[in-house]
């Protein structure tokens, strides 16, 4: 079955979908974008990404391309056409087409793209059974990180930097030595006294709906955990590491810059926070 996409009202086989040369988001990668897992033909915490689409959206100045409600239709159309059932959906919403000019076009439409495609879970599955190694990187990056931009070259070459080195992700360090995030991933430490740290959502990260859903976890679980920076040092010599993101949900990291980190092996924390994470995403059905 070949893929649809959703282009700007119209669904369209994947092969042919394209937007205008003078797109914004191809120009200037002046745009946003969102990815949500589907699980067993549910969206996994669609709210919470469409709530972070909405603050990427206003602080860019970009106009909402659709209304919330018809955005959740066509995120549900566009996996329904593509008979994802474990998979991900892809958004992207840009300023719009318009004569290349750096500010704001005045009447521009803002342009909205959805695709969606299976993923191997059991690949996921026997990676997160194995563990993933982590190199690290300076960062530089632009300020405005929290927003989740298209914008990504300075992402790309950690992730290339990562796989150029035989490594999974690439983690983001900063001037005093403190992990800050992942090239598409939250990070995330275990200490030896059992704390799960992660650094805060004060501007310095992207804020990752995965990350929020996880927080509710360790609360039901009775797991202590602690908001605040660590350094490359700290993990590690910590018990634990491991990374998350949408589709990657929780991932244990089992080396840093080629040191093991514990054991050497994936950690009864990250592994229990990735068993029991579905128990309490929010699912929307297909």
């Amino acid at each position: 079955m070949s893929r649809i996409a959703y282009v700007d009202g119209r669904y369209v086989p994947h092969a042919e979908a394209a937007v205008h040369v003078e797109d914004r988001g191809f120009q200037f990668a002046d745009g946003v974008y969102e990815v949500c897992e589907v699980r067993e033909r549910c969206l996994i915490d669609m709210p919470g990404h469409l709530d972070r689409l909405a603050y990427s959206l206003r602080e860019l100045r970009i106009a909402m391309p659709v209304d919330r409600q018809p955005l959740e239709t066509i995120l549900r159309e566009v996996v329904r056409r593509n008979r994802v059932s474990d998979g991900m959906v892809y958004l992207q919403a840009t300023r719009g087409t318009a004569r290349r000019d750096h500010a704001f076009p005045r009447d521009a439409r803002s342009t909205l793209v959805v695709t969606a495609r299976a993923l191997d879970r059991a690949a996921g599955d026997a990676r997160a059974a194995e563990g993933v190694s982590i190199v690290t990187v300076p960062e530089q990056r632009w300020a405005r990180v929290d927003i989740k931009t298209t914008a990504l070259v300075s992402n790309v070459l950690a992730r290339q930097a990562a796989r150029d080195a035989g490594a999974f992700e690439a983690w983001f360090v900063d001037d005093s030595g403190s992990v800050i995030e992942g090239a598409a991933t939250n990070a995330w430490i275990v200490t030896k006294a059992g704390v799960v740290v992660t650094r805060p959502a004060d501007g310095s990260i992207l804020s990752g709906v995965t990350r929020a859903t996880l927080f509710g976890v360790m609360r039901a679980g009775g797991l202590a955990f602690e908001e605040r920076a660590f350094t490359v040092t700290e993990a590690q010599e910590a018990a634990e590491a491991f990374c998350t993101g949408a589709t990657l949900i929780v991932m244990p990291v089992v080396r840093i810059d080629g040191r093991i980190v514990g054991t050497g092996l994936p950690g009864e924390t990250a592994l229990g926070l990735r068993r029991k994470f579905h128990d309490f995403a929010h699912k929307t059905k297909v």
